[in-house]
């Protein structure tokens, strides 16, 4: 069955992931980076001024106190940059000595005894008072092209760029890994569930170390061996029922057959046979039908006594027939078992039906306390079990191949009856060969307060 479809529809997870990462990281570059790019503008900017106000207060204390009347050059100190232009202005602005513009604003504002900056025609200039004896009369002005400035600050956004790009290409690569670690396993479990689809129940899917991924893993291999077994069930359950129904069929459609050939039969208590009959029929359809499809029982205390006389009132017809007698012995007191009665009740009737198959002579059921447990044991008087006969709890077909005739052996009855057993917590194994004695063993769950110290017959 190709249980394959068209493509899904939604982006792939590695996709998801890797556009998450990289443009969560991204997001927080530049969340990151346009903040401290104009912080790095601005720190250069004031170094830059710190730089001229220290320029400009040197060249200050040697003005000459008399250069606003005899104006002259100022001597250039040593250490000042070449690219720095040194003017020496008047409190109104205008040039005295020097280089920069011919009038100054900038310089005019330092008439109130303060340092100021700012730009100037493409210059980040700083203006400072000249001191005298007098006050002050004159104004030193230092400007540096702002070029500079601007070009330190374009070459440090540029290597920020380019360390945000390498974060961006790590978180990538970073997320490219993450993608394949996280879709990787979800790809597995997808082949996994295809294959289960596809029929194959014996997938398994390798380990992550996601613990998630793992856990899905872990529970489609469980369900796959689950459906398996469902399966085998479901299988095997055609071939349960015919085994199951076939004597208690046989009896119906004899009693009818019976009532219809004898002309003064009272037919409203064969019609009455038949409806009880047809009711444990129901019933035993109902058993088979919960083991195979491993529904889970209502557990209860069993009264033993109760189900083994239900077994006697059932099997008493089909062994009298053949001239057989059947016992139920009861070595009380009973443990108390929790079980579906149900399926004791199944079982007793493999083994009963085992034994008017294939036994001989008087059927005993002896059931008594071992201890730790319940045991039932189902016993006949016939040659018994072969020492080279297979397994008779191994399931196969009650007929050979060619199906003329029965094959020996016990056909799929004793399987069906140890899997019921095992599926209440017991166990059916074979007491003895010969004679043929086949023990129920159930775990004891406490011990019946009310029953009498004696063995019964009945």
């Amino acid at each position: 069955m190709d249980v394959r479809q068209g493509p899904a529809k939604g982006r792939p997870l590695r996709r998801q992931v890797l556009v998450a990462i990289v443009g969560v990281t991204a997001l927080a570059i530049v969340l990151f980076a346009l903040p401290l790019a104009v912080a790095v503008q601005r720190l250069y900017r004031d170094e830059a001024i710190t730089r001229l106000q220290r320029d400009a207060t040197r060249v200050a204390a040697v003005v000459p106190d008399d250069i606003n009347h005899q104006p002259r050059p100022v001597p250039r100190l040593a250490g000042l940059s070449p690219q720095l232009a040194i003017g020496v202005y008047r409190l109104d602005g205008g040039r005295l000595t020097g280089t920069g513009p011919s009038v100054s604003p900038l310089a005019a504002q330092s008439h109130d005894g303060r340092v100021h900056d700012g730009l100037e025609r493409g210059q980040l200039a700083v203006s400072a008072p000249v001191a005298s004896d007098g006050g002050i009369n004159t104004v030193v002005r230092v400007s540096a092209p702002y070029d500079l400035t601007t070009d330190r600050v374009e070459r440090t956004w540029l290597a920020m760029a380019g360390l945000a790009v390498l974060v961006i290409g790590c978180a990538a690569l970073l997320a490219q890994y993450q993608a394949r670690r996280l879709a990787l396993p979800l790809e597995r479990l997808t082949a996994a569930a295809q294959q289960l689809g596809g029929g194959d129940f014996s997938v398994h899917t390798r380990r992550s170390g996601l613990r998630e991924a793992d856990a899905a893993g872990l529970a489609l291999e469980a369900t796959a061996r689950r459906l398996g077994a469902v399966l085998d069930r479901e299988r095997a359950f055609s071939a349960d029922v015919s085994h199951q129904l076939r004597t208690p069929l046989t009896g119906l459609l004899l009693g009818l057959e019976s009532a219809l050939e004898r002309p003064g039969a009272d037919l409203r208590a064969a019609i009455g046979t038949a409806l009880e009959r047809g009711r444990r029929l129901q019933s035993i359809i109902d058993d088979l039908l919960d083991l195979a499809r491993d529904s889970e029982p209502a557990h209860q205390v069993l009264n033993v006594p109760a189900l083994l006389e239900q077994a006697r009132r059932r099997w008493h017809g089909p062994l009298a027939a053949q001239g057989r007698r059947l016992d139920i012995e009861i070595r009380r007191p009973l443990p108390q078992v929790r079980a579906a009665p149900a399926a004791l009740s199944q079982i007793m009737d493999v083994l009963l039906d085992n034994a008017l198959e294939h036994g001989r002579g008087r059927v005993t059921v002896r059931a008594g306390d071992v201890g730790d447990g319940l045991a039932i044991d189902v016993t006949d008087q016939g040659p018994g079990i072969p020492d080279d006969a297979p397994d008779v709890f191994a399931r196969r077909s009650p007929r050979p191949p060619d199906g003329d005739t029965p094959s020996a052996g016990h056909g799929i009855g004793l399987a069906l009856a140890r899997s019921l057993a095992e599926a209440e917590g017991g166990r059916l194994v074979l007491g003895s060969p010969r004679p043929p004695v086949f023990t129920l063993l159930l775990p004891a769950d406490d011990t019946y307060p009310d029953q009498d110290v004696h063995p019964v017959v009945s």
